[in-house]
């Protein structure tokens, strides 16, 4: 959520007073200089090896689930505690950036699989490019099918995110369900069909 993550480092550059927005700046900041780091990487990787072949593909979310796996092991046994000064400690900053630098690789997997009308996050161009479809009312669109099916996507990942983050196994549990998705994504991959002529 990198305009949200923009508009905290801007909040947290202009409070010198209000120490819960300039807690959030490293963190902000963090986020945003490692998914900006990693989508570096991810996209050198897959170009210069092959945006579509398999083991590239494979490799890719297999990086991905071994830095989900770290950040998920540091916030399970090293949780954050809250600090009355709000401080900001190693195991708030190392996880944030091992997500964030993970999770453009999916990112650029969107790109590499041709799937750009879906921008996973900037829910005002879906909803402005949805809406503005000259196709909307058409039975069968694919474009307008994946548009609309992803503002229901993410609500629906909030309200799960929300569960977890209500419930007793917190962070820590939506942490082990990403990377175990990713498990599911790399296998996914395995035994994908072949295209031909792929590249």
């Amino acid at each position: 959520m990198y305009i949200g993550n923009t508009v905290y480092v801007g909040l947290g550059i202009a409070s010198n007073k209000d120490s819960a927005r300039v807690s959030r700046l490293p963190r902000s900041a963090t986020s945003i200089l490692c998914f900006c780091l990693g989508s570096f990487v991810f996209s050198r990787f897959h170009h210069r090896w092959g945006v579509r072949r398999r083991w590239v593909l494979s490799a890719s979310f297999a990086a991905q689930f071994c830095l989900c796996v770290a950040a998920a092991v540091i916030v399970t046994i090293a949780p954050t505690r809250d600090d009355e000064n709000d401080r900001v400690h190693w195991n708030d900053l190392l996880p944030i950036a091992l997500v964030a630098f993970q999770s453009c690789g999916q990112a650029v997997a969107s790109r590499a699989l041709k799937f750009n009308a879906l921008t996973s996050v900037v829910l005002t161009s879906i909803y402005c490019d949805l809406f503005s479809d000259q196709g909307l009312f058409v039975a069968r669109n694919v474009e307008r099918n994946q548009r609309a099916a992803a503002p229901l996507m993410l609500l629906v990942g909030a309200v799960v995110g929300g569960v977890f983050a209500a419930s007793s196994v917190g962070i820590q549990g939506a942490l082990w369900t990403a990377t175990a998705l990713k498990g599911c994504i790399i296998l996914a991959w395995l035994f994908w069909p072949e295209e031909r002529n792929d590249p």
